[in-house]
């Protein structure tokens, strides 16, 4: 195992996913993508961040970068030193898979789950969706 991808949105099983995978990388001196997906707000949210930020985008890319670096310090600590960051606006799964091929991952981490239990019995989890279309192995973190 050469390259792994491992996606977090900051959830706590995002962060169970990032120590997952940074244990795995550093055991196979494997390269590790951590990715965040934004796109996947309720009205609700958006409304709230409308409230609170005049700078929507804004607020998004610092929300996005703070994830990233959380993530990146703590798998960074686990040991790997490879870690690349990628973030994107767009269907969460779609571009966990997207990205995935893109960077021939041999693997793609990911936490169980990050929507609710209602959406995600309505519209499907991202991992649902990511362990049926990926082009590599997944690894769902409970």
């Amino acid at each position: 195992m050469k390259r792994i991808l491992v996606a977090t949105d900051g959830s706590d099983g995002a962060y169970r996913a990032v120590a997952f995978a940074g244990e795995l990388a550093k055991q196979f001196g494997a390269k590790l993508t951590i990715i965040t997906v934004s796109g996947d707000f309720s009205d609700r949210e958006i409304d709230k961040i409308a409230f609170s930020e005049k700078d929507i985008a804004g607020a998004l890319d610092s929300r996005a970068t703070r994830i990233l670096n959380d993530a990146r310090e703590s798998a960074h600590h686990i040991g790997v030193n490879a870690i690349d960051t990628n973030s994107a606006w767009s269907d969460p799964a779609e571009t966990i898979i997207n990205t995935a091929a893109r960077t021939q991952a041999d693997a793609i981490v990911l936490g169980r789950r990050g929507r609710g239990q209602l959406a995600g019995l309505l519209l499907g989890s991202v991992s649902q969706k990511v362990a049926t279309l990926a082009p590599c192995a997944v690894i769902v973190v409970p």
